[in-house]
């Protein structure tokens, strides 16, 4: 079944201790289309500028994605840049440009709004929302949010959270919506207030599911080398998401376990270089190869699949 996302397209500069790149290609839109391209039909929405290139859509296009639901804005495509540090722990922002991100108000296409599967990436709740009034029986809705959102709006996060079936949020995003400083107890909070399932990213540590019987924990996958840990909270969801829509199987607990594996593999293609160079070439084929290798390294064996 195919999946629609709504999100950010950017031009970004990150340096890590790996090194420095400049204007390179990125926003939670594109990392996820990417990542889940290799899994069903992806379709698109976002805006971009007059300046963006064009190389760059093309490439969108030839991975397969529907890239109808991105639009040209008036002004400069959205840019970012950060430094990460020593131990690639939290990056430093240097400098946000929205330019038409600024203004951006998501209006899908006709033949976008019947689609099964809806992420809602990080950005504005209000936005969210207004692609929920958007879309028609929609067999479940993901959402991802930031610690910007929770502080100013809140409320409106909440309002988002009641209308979707999977929240993905990390541990401190958890904690902050909740105002419980035990990750447990806050996952309980946010299961309340409407997602069947929450999904906490926990970076190198892994991932964790909240939803079922009992939390279920699986590892980061085993990567030798991080190059750029930009977009692998993106990518994570591009696994996770797709590996759901694509398999047509219920959103179920033993679905989502086996998703959280695909998370894993998938975020470990945008760590391995920069920006999303580490998704040009990513496969279906390339994910189940990484799957084997991280299923025998964590001796899950036929448990997951």
């Amino acid at each position: 079944m195919a999946l629609c996302v709504v999100g950010s397209i950017a031009m970004d500069t990150i340096t890590t201790p790996a090194g420095k790149v400049e204007e390179t290609l990125g926003g939670s839109a594109v990392y996820f289309s990417l990542g889940a391209s290799c899994f069903d039909v992806v379709k698109v929405v976002g805006v971009v500028g007059p300046d963006f290139p064009v190389s760059e859509k093309r490439f969108l296009a030839e991975k397969g994605i529907d890239i109808r639901g991105i639009v040209t804005g008036q002004g400069p495509t959205f840019r970012w840049e950060g430094i990460y540090g020593p131990d690639f722990g939290d990056v430093r922002t240097i400098r946000t440009e929205l330019g038409v991100f600024a203004s951006f108000k998501p209006r899908l296409p006709e033949d976008y709004v019947g689609t099964p599967c809806i992420f809602l990436a990080n950005i504005d709740p209000t936005l969210q929302l207004e692609v929920l009034d958007q879309v028609k029986h929609p067999r479940w809705v993901a959402v991802d949010t930031m610690k910007y959102w929770i502080d100013t709006q809140r409320e409106k996060v909440l309002e988002v959270l009641a209308r979707t079936d999977i929240a993905l949020m990390n541990a401190s995003e958890v904690r902050q919506i909740s105002r419980q400083d035990n990750l447990f107890r806050g996952a309980s909070f946010v299961l309340g207030k409407g997602p069947g399932y929450v999904v906490v990213k926990m970076g190198a540590a892994g991932a964790m599911v909240f939803g079922g019987p009992v939390p279920f924990i699986l590892p980061a996958y085993p990567l030798e080398e991080v190059v750029d840990p930009t977009g692998a909270g993106d990518t994570f969801a591009s696994g996770f998401l797709g590996f759901l829509a694509g398999s047509d199987s219920e959103l179920n607990f033993e679905s989502v376990k086996k998703a959280l594996a695909y998370g894993s593999v998938n975020a470990s293609f945008a760590c391995s270089d920069f920006g999303v160079e580490g998704l040009r070439k990513i496969t279906r084929e390339l994910v189940d190869e990484r799957m084997t290798y991280y299923l025998s390294s964590n001796q899950l064996g036929e448990y997951m699949i």
